[in-house]
Order: C-alpha cells, then structure tokens, then sequence
C-alpha cells in the first residue's frame, strides 16, 4: 500500500502545501488589516474550492464506472494525459515562483480588499481551487492504476495532512523552511512520477483502441522478474513501471524524461538563491479597512457557493449514469422470461431480476446467436429480487431463464447500437469437457500405474532394511501422487488412505487409522525400524493397487476439471508452502513441484476451450508458471530440496508471491468453464 501511496503523498504535501501557503497570506493580510470581520469570506471561497474539487472527483469516478471497459480505459488513459501536463505546468511555475509567492498574494489581497466581499471569495476560490482540481484529477489516475489499493488515498491525506501542520507552523512562524529548494527537490521527484503516469496513460489508450501498438512489446521481464517482489511492488506503486512495457510506453516515457528534466535542471540552475527562507508574511500597519454592511444573512454565501458545485456534480452522475434496463424490472418465470426487457443504453447497467414464477430459475444475459453470457444469477427463488450488474456495448442482447424443473426460455432479442465490446463468456456444456475429461483420465490412469510400481519397489526397500533407499523411493512415490490432484476429489476414501493427515485423530501421529504416505515419512524421518514401517508400506501398495482398479469405474464429473486448476495451488500454498504436511523429509518443495506439474497438465487438456474464451489469459499463466517453476528449481541442488523452513526470507517471499499470483490468475477459470444450464 505504501509504495501506491508514495506518490498521492507527494502530489497532496506539495499542492495541499502550495494552498496552504496562499491561505496563510490571505489570512495573514486580513488580521493584520485589522480586517478579521472579512475571515469568513476567505474560508467560505476555501470551502466552495474544496467542494468543487471533490465534486470533480466524485463525477471522474462515477461517470467512469457507467462506461464499456474499452471506453473506460481510453477514458482514464486520456486523463492521465492531462494530469501529465497539470503536474508538468504546476511543477515550473512552483519552481519559479516560490520566491516572490508572498508578495504576489499580498498585492492581490489588498486588490481584493477594496472591491468587495465577492472578490475576496473569488479569490481565495480561484487559489484554492486550482490546485484541489489538479490534486482529485492526479489522485484519480493514481487510485486507477493501483485498482483497488487504498494507498493513493492514505498517501494523498497523509500528504495534506502534513501541509496544514507545516503552514500553521509557518503563519505562527514556528518552522522556517526554504521553499525554493523544497519545491525543487519535490519537483525533481514529480516528473520521474509524471513520466510513469504518461506510460500508463498511453497503455490505456492502446488498450481502449484509441492507439495503435497494444502487442508490440519494447520490454518483456514477465517470465524472469518476481511479481511479488519488493523491488517489483515499489516500482510499479510509485513509478508505473511494470515487466511488460510497449514500445510507445517506453518510447513516451524516455522522450518525456529527456525533453522534461533537462528544462527544469536547467531552470533550477538560473534562479538566484535568496535569503528568506520562508514567504514574508504582512507586516503591522496596513490600514484598517471597513467593513461592508450584509444585506444578506451571513450564512447564505458559504452554504450556495459550497452546495452549488456538489449539486452540479450530482446532476452529472445521474444524468450520465444510465437507469437499470428502461427503468423496469425484468420479470422471471417458467413461461415468461424477460418480460418488461427494452433495449438499454451502451455502459454499465443494472438490471432488476425479480422471479414472479413458482420455481428457482437460473437467469442469464446472452448473446442468442452464440449464447454468450454477459451475466447471471444463480437460483433466484420465487417471490425474490436480486439485481444484475452487465456491462452493454453494441450487440444484440435476450435473457434466458432455466426454471429447476422446466424447458429453457429465452426471450425475444433487443439491438444495442455502438461498437461492440468484450466480456461475453460462451458457455461450455459437458459435452465439451468430455475430450479434456478423456484425456485427463488416461493421464490419471497411466500415472497410477506408475504408482504401484513405484509403492511395490518401496514396500521392497522397507522388508529389506534399506531404509536409505526407501527415503528416494518414497520421495519419487509420493511426487508421482502428488502430480494427479485434479483427480483427489473422485478417488473416495482412497485418498484419506493414500495421503491422510493426522490431524484430528485422537492419537495423532501414533493413530492407527494414520496410514499412507504421510505416515511413512513420519516413520522414515523419525527413526522406526523396517519392522515398524512393514505393515504400513504393505497396506500402502494394496491400496494404490485398489484405487488404480477402482479409478476406471469411479464418477469423475467433467464440471471438477475447471475447478481443481484453481484449487491445487490453493492448496499447495495452504498446505505445502507452510510445511503444514511435512512429518520429517523436508521435502515440502518437492510436493509444490509435483503439484505445478499437474496443474501444467490438467491446463494442457483444457487449452483449446480457454483459448478461444480468454486468448490473454493462456500467456500470463504461462509466464506465471514459468516463473514460479523456476524459483522452485533454485531450491533443488545436488538432489535435495530445501525445507520450507530453512528458506531464507526473501526466498520464500518470492515463492510465495509467485504462487499467490498464478493462484490469482487462474482464478477466471472456474467461471470461464462452468457448465450452464441450457434446458
């Protein structure tokens, strides 16, 4: 969060400082005039600058959310543009006007003073306000590039935050700072920061269409730089940069640094230094100034010029946020599905399902010439009302409601106007698993049988006494086990059997209903003779022997195949990475490993469906494994595994976060792969 944070910090210390300063003057001016009758007048332009600015932000949010994703990004890609050259034009004028900064306000105050009170709000306005819109637009783009971070935020209030205590400091004149060199310094770190902000804005165009090159990669480090690292959190947090850059990323970021600094450089070194370090406030002795009379009540400026910018701000949201499907509901039923469905506007819609039938239904939006679904909701009772959120763009939209005990019904098609966008999923039927679901079986089949023969040659080793070579034989059995875990959930009470754990046992690891793998490796590990150790390897090979002859007649439901991608690296993180199921062998790395093999095979059969439903996807898991496989294969040296225990901490750290982002990135496929209801 922090690394989000950094720059939201930076851009909120400078501009919440830059306003403050403006305030303190004006407030300083004030008192000393013996004018503090006129007070309320600078804090209510202060409070209407403040209004309108969050009222910005409010509209940049919410206007942005009614948008199609392709338009989202050419959106916030434009406007990182502008905060590019609001932060470029702020930074040069900051360093070049931070000496006589003071004296400017001061003569616009004075100005102020004699020409009424609207002025004097106009101008506390004008100079608050300005830099609150560059701030919200700046925080805007950050909060967009960290997604869902709240660092930008805590950065940005941090940053104001502290510029309220260091201009209180100076207006009681407490601290004493060298602006000049401050907004140098600060200025000199903004550009880098900028220069980030424009490569993301110009991969947000690339992606929304708007420009060219969205494929054409000048940088690519995905598969050899750790995600999860420190060094890769910081540089993505507060510079943009990211493994995979496009040539204009790269191309708009170098130009932007080399046209930019060497302009400020050069401008720093041609200011005179000065003595003051801090801006001169008014001194005593500015004559008093009369009051004029109110012919208003007091408070009848403050609340209008506060209440106008946030309503104007609320009349955009909802005037750009379209209503929910031509502002009805959509009625559910056995007979009727669809019923009150108009043609809704392109963007982000809400669509009220209410089931007015007298069975649980299943409601998708489709695409009824391919059945693509756009969106659904799953067992919607009688009587009941859940909303459907979808994204609409160009095309042509139906819903189809599958009741629990009924034919399918599909209601009639509305065109939707505009380009058209993505998002749509086609469904997947089981007859579509059923190759992958053949494929994987005989990969389970042959890797059974693999099994057996590998648990007989170790049961050998152990009659024998050659517990040595019962330690490899064991190792090689046990990873043959764990690289068929997409099949754990059909093998019954093998399993338990095979590679139960010795939790909740009343005895532990001294149970007797604790058997297969795991118990021999306590056993191995731990010192117990062969003659301990027989029994449990004999009964160990009879029972791979039994689920190898059972697995041809066992269910295995073609729907588990998209399901067991995501929850094998869940459990490996859960239970492998933690040393959870480690009795003694250290060799928790070794069962990740066999665990990332079987993840590669059971992604191999379901390749062709996810390859037509999500083309990106493929790739990123990919780079993902490679990278985690290799970081693993760092820990394997001379035939041993490194512990989970004994991994130095930033080993582990990138292990960890590897896993954690393939896990994050297999996650889509569970859903791209459901198998929906159709009749």
């Amino acid at each position: 969060m922090w690394d989000d944070a950094f720059p939201s910090f930076l851009i909120g210390l400078r501009e919440g400082l830059e306003a403050g300063l403006i305030v303190s003057v004006l407030v300083a001016t004030l008192v000393r005039a013996d004018a503090k009758s006129r007070l309320p007048q600078v804090w209510t332009g202060v409070l209407a600058a403040i209004a309108l600015s969050m009222s910005f932000g409010a509209v940049l949010t919410f206007t942005a959310a009614s948008l199609s994703t392709a338009v989202q990004e050419a959106f916030g890609g434009a406007l990182s543009l502008v905060a590019v050259a609001f932060v470029t034009a702020m930074v040069f004028w900051m360093r070049r006007s931070a000496r006589s900064l003071a004296g400017e306000i001061k003569e616009k105050v004075t100005e102020a003073l004699t020409m009424g009170a609207g002025v004097l709000v106009l101008t506390s306005f004008l100079a608050v306000g300005r830099e609150g819109l560059e701030t919200a637009l700046f925080l805007w783009t950050t909060a967009r590039a960290a997604d869902e971070s709240a660092g930008p935020l805590t950065g940005a209030g941090i940053g104001l935050v502290l510029a309220a205590v260091l201009c209180w400091g100076l207006y009681r004149r407490v601290l004493s700072i060298n602006l000049t060199r401050f907004f140098t310094a600060t200025g000199a770190v903004l550009i880098v920061i900028a220069a980030g902000v424009l490569g993301y804005g110009l991969r947000d165009l690339q992606e929304g269409g708007v420009l060219p090159g969205g494929t054409a990669y000048a940088v690519d480090l995905s598969g050899s730089v750790d995600a999860g690292s420190w060094y890769s959190t910081l540089l993505q947090g507060v510079l943009n940069l990211t493994p995979t850059m496009t040539w204009l990323q790269v191309v708009g970021y170098v130009g932007y640094l080399g046209v930019v600094m060497p302009l400020f450089v050069r401008g720093v070194r041609g200011v005179a230094p000065v003595a003051s370090a801090t801006p001169a406030l008014p001194v005593q002795g500015t004559p008093p100034l009369p009051t004029p009379t109110r012919p208003h009540p007091a408070w009848l400026i403050p609340v209008a010029v506060v209440a106008v910018p946030v309503v104007l701000a609320g009349l955009v949201v909802v005037l750009a946020r379209p209503e929910p499907a031509g502002g009805e509901t959509v009625a559910v039923s056995a007979k009727d599905c669809g019923q009150g469905f108009t043609a809704p506007e392109p963007g982000r819609q809400t669509f009220q399902m209410r089931n007015t039938g007298d069975q649980t239904s299943e409601v998708y939006l489709i695409d009824p010439a391919t059945n693509a679904v756009y969106g659904e909701i799953e067992g919607l009772a009688p009587g009941t009302t859940r909303d459907l959120v979808a994204t609409v763009a160009g095309g042509t939209y139906a819903w189809r409601c599958v009741p629990s005990d009924g034919k399918a019904v599909t209601s009639k098609a509305v065109r939707v106007g505009g380009a058209a966008g993505a998002g749509a999923v086609v469904p997947v039927s089981e007859q579509d698993l059923a190759g992958p679901l053949r494929a994987y079986k005989t990969y389970v089949n042959r890797g059974l049988a693999t099994l057996v023969t590998q648990t007989r040659k170790l049961g050998d080793d152990v009659r024998a006494g050659h517990l040595g070579a019962a330690r490899a034989d064991w190792l090689t059995a046990h990873r043959t086990y764990a690289s068929l875990g997409a099949a754990y959930g059909t093998f019954e009470d093998f399993d338990q059997k095979i590679n139960g754990r010795p939790d909740g046992l009343p005895g532990g690891v001294h149970d007797k209903r604790f058997t297969g793998f795991q118990r021999i490796e306590y056993g191995l590990w731990h010192g117990q003779s062969a003659g301990e150790l027989e029994g449990l390897a004999r009964q160990l090979t009879d029972d791979t022997a039994g689920l190898r002859k059972a697995f041809p007649r066992q269910d295995f439901d073609a729907s588990d195949l998209p399901l067991r991608a995501h929850e094998i690296l869940e459990n490996t993180l859960q239970f492998e990475l933690t040393g959870d199921t480690d009795q003694g062998s250290g060799t928790g790395l070794a069962t990740a490993d066999a665990n990332l093999s079987g993840t590669r095979e059971l992604l191999t059969v379901l390749r062709p469906l996810l390859t037509t439903r999500a083309p990106r996807l493929l790739p990123t898991v990919d780079a993902d494994i490679a990278r985690l496989q290799a970081l693993l294969d760092a820990e394997h040296r001379d035939g041993r595994w490194t512990p989970v225990d004994r991994l130095g901490r930033t080993a582990k750290a990138r292990i960890d976060g590897a896993a954690g982002q393939l896990l994050e990135d297999l996650s889509p496929v569970p859903d791209l792969l459901e198998v929906r209801k159709s009749a």
